[in-house]
């Protein structure tokens, strides 16, 4: 992101509100915008080059293309790190890359093969993304890696192969009823799975702690532009970490529940309907059609549930940081996706 590029003078963090809801829901918008995955090497480095600029003091006010060069910094560079995510694992990307694996897994008529391998193709894209979105300052090793994706794999297959069996033999619920819990299975699979599978990725961040950093005031960011300074790590912090994992856990339960509940529901209904139900062969093209159109008002609507860059008081963390919080006491620190 924008904070990893040189210059002490500091970025306006958004053109909107990100103390309200909405506002995060636009800023969310603009970092999951798809069209930001075509920018061009040169176009990221421009834009990188218009941030630069305006952060060394060459360029006085923010202009539409340096908030243009913002969001493309924003939504392709990690904020630790500086350096580009990979394609398929950005946020920006986020409602492509999972449009055909949820397709897969919403199947109606799945068979026990099928439902295994949707949800390790499932689960295998939900390591990428959360280890290529993580916070950087406590790096993860290969063997946690290997070990969470295994069991975050296992949970999920546990899950929807349970489930499978055991919501036929549920002898008072109606043939409707049944279809309807078959349908949402896989979201049960996917929303357990899915937060348990950021704890594991990121449990060393849990156990390590991450940076965390003063708030400052509009005196103090003023002095730091001016001395050239960047502003220090306050240490680590295991209570910070344990939110920011946290929050990123239950924003993905949230993200999965309208894209896993909503289209399978609607289809169940359209399946009765005659228009579809003679016409087979559109069953999947609509499936699509449902599931591209939920994730994309429901991505920025789950990232949005928290911010990005969260702010709690000193005294809410350990000790050794009651008396360095920055602007009220405050400190902050990266969440992570």
């Amino acid at each position: 992101m924008s904070a990893s590029l040189p210059g002490t003078r500091e970025l306006p963090v958004s053109q909107y509100d990100l103390t309200t809801y909405w506002g995060r829901v636009k800023q969310s918008a603009e970092v999951a915008d798809p069209r930001t995955l075509f920018v061009s090497t040169a176009g990221l480095e421009n834009a990188k080059n218009l941030i630069a600029s305006y952060k060394q003091g060459h360029v006085k006010s923010m202009t539409p293309e340096i908030w243009q060069a913002k969001k493309i910094v924003d939504s392709t560079l990690h904020p630790d790190t500086g350096e580009p995510v990979l394609l398929p694992f950005r946020m920006s990307c986020f409602v492509i890359s999972n449009l055909v694996v949820t397709a897969g897994m919403l199947t109606p008529g799945l068979q026990t093969t099928g439902t295994l391998l949707w949800q390790i193709t499932n689960q295998s894209l939900n390591v990428a993304i959360n280890s290529a979105n993580a916070n950087k300052s406590t790096p993860l090793s290969t063997s946690t890696l290997i070990r969470s994706y295994l069991l975050a794999v296992s949970a999920s297959c546990s899950v929807a192969l349970g489930l499978n069996a055991i919501v036929p033999r549920l002898k008072r619920l109606s043939p409707g009823a049944k279809t309807i819990l078959t349908r949402l299975v896989p979201f049960a699979a996917v929303a357990s799975a899915g937060a348990l599978n950021v704890f594991l990725m990121r449990g060393e961040e849990i156990r390590q702690g991450i940076d965390v950093y003063p708030v400052l005031s509009e005196d103090e960011k003023r002095q730091k532009e001016k001395d050239g300074t960047a502003v220090p790590s306050l240490g680590k912090s295991k209570k910070a970490a344990a939110l920011a994992v946290g929050e990123t856990a239950l924003s993905r339960v949230l993200n999965s529940t309208p894209i896993m509940v909503l289209p399978p529901l609607i289809l169940v209904r359209l399946q009765q309907a005659q228009w579809l139900s003679s016409r087979p062969r559109m069953v999947l093209p609509v499936n699509l059609g449902l599931i591209l159109t939920t994730s994309i008002f429901a991505l920025p609507l789950a990232l949005a549930a928290f911010p990005q860059r969260q702010a709690v008081n000193a005294s809410t963390l350990e000790e050794e940081f009651w008396n360095k919080g920055g602007k009220e006491g405050n400190v902050e620190f990266n969440r992570g996706i």
